[in-house]
């Protein structure tokens, strides 16, 4: 599962009401998430790989 941060259009790893793969709370400002079936972009550890 994907998740997008709406502001950048970053795809991460992870679902909305969770953690990122690098480390992002998504229930810290959650307007801005969206769960996502898109393709990750996000380049840090966690997500990345």
């Amino acid at each position: 599962m994907a998740v997008k941060h709406t502001p950048t259009g970053e795809i991460h790893r992870g679902q909305k009401g969770g953690t990122t793969g690098c480390g992002f709370n998504t229930q810290d400002h959650p307007e801005h998430w969206t769960n996502s079936s898109s393709k990750i972009t996000c380049n840090k550890n966690g997500c990345k790989n």
